[in-house]
């Protein structure tokens, strides 16, 4: 049986991230040999990561990566907060994003097989930072941008939205701006022309309910302007074009400041974590309860 040192379960950890005991475990059960013992835990880790895969994972965080007229947002997920401002996860998340920019992966399938660094696919870094970590985690969604010619990428300091925004001509400092206003402002569309007909056609009638019975009773043509009126401000309430710019202390529209610039918004992307994700309400006293009485 060979000696299982403190410096031998020291390199075991570093190259596997697992606890000292399961280190140790493994050493003793591989008779010393550190490549068995890290393919023992890696499959442990596995096992584990395949029990944990059911748990909703609504947290985590969006990663960026971008680089010569191409950008990535990827959005990885946890089980809660606390492990998604946890340093390992986030440098998880980051080079997940530098993975997903260096193979060109299309989607989150392509993105699981991609390297991940020292060896291991991404798929297989997952496996080991829920070993790490104890929780479920996930890749949840892969957007890629590439052919603008100028990309704008922004991801908001609590790392929960991310946005890139794609940019005919330009400069890489408006580019970011308007990542920042898409981030802030949320537009659902880009220009007028994108808001569909059917739901300017459902705003007008609500508007319309709105109005007084003596609004409703003026001249057509009077009726007519106020309704454009409204319907103008509609539009400019959901297409970043129509917001009021963020970042322009004179109260331009994104419009007046993209085209003052000679640029032209080309389309954006707006990730937020967890978004369309039930999340599942945890007693915590109860949980503590429960544990109390294993």
């Amino acid at each position: 049986m060979a000696e299982i040192t403190a410096s031998l379960v020291k390199e075991l950890r570093e190259r596997t991230g697992a606890g000292m005991m399961e280190c140790k475990k493994a050493l003793a059960e591989n008779n010393g040999d550190i490549d068995a013992s890290a393919e023992a835990l890696r499959k442990s880790g596995a096992a584990k990561a395949d029990k944990k895969a059911d748990r909703v994972t609504a947290e985590g965080r969006v990663g960026v990566a971008s680089e010569g007229g191409k950008a990535v947002l990827v959005e990885v997920n946890s089980e809660t907060d606390f492990v998604a401002n946890d340093v390992n996860f986030k440098t998880f998340v980051d080079t997940v994003a530098q993975a997903a920019l260096a193979s060109g992966a299309a989607d989150v399938e392509a993105l699981k097989a991609a390297a991940f660094g020292d060896g291991v696919t991404v798929e297989e870094a997952r496996t080991a930072t829920i070993q790490k970590l104890g929780e479920n985690i996930q890749i949840r969604r892969l957007v890629k941008v590439e052919g603008a010619s100028t990309i704008g990428s922004y991801v908001h300091t609590n790392g929960k939205i991310g946005v890139l925004v794609e940019l005919s001509n330009g400069s890489d400092e408006l580019a970011s701006g308007l990542a920042m206003h898409v981030a802030a402002m949320n537009p659902p569309y880009n220009k007028a022309a994108d808001v569909p007909a059917e739901y300017i056609a459902k705003e007008k009638e609500i508007e319309l309910a709105k109005m007084s019975d003596k609004d409703k009773s003026k001249p057509a043509e009077i009726l007519e302007k106020i309704m454009a009126g409204k319907t103008a401000k509609i539009v400019n309430d959901v297409t970043l074009y129509g917001q009021s710019y963020v970042l322009d202390n004179d109260g331009r529209t994104v419009e007046a400041v993209v085209k003052a610039a000679g640029a032209d918004v080309i389309g954006f992307t707006r990730l937020v974590v967890g978004e369309g994700i039930e999340k599942v309400q945890e007693d915590y006293l109860a949980e503590v309860a429960k544990a109390m009485q294993v």
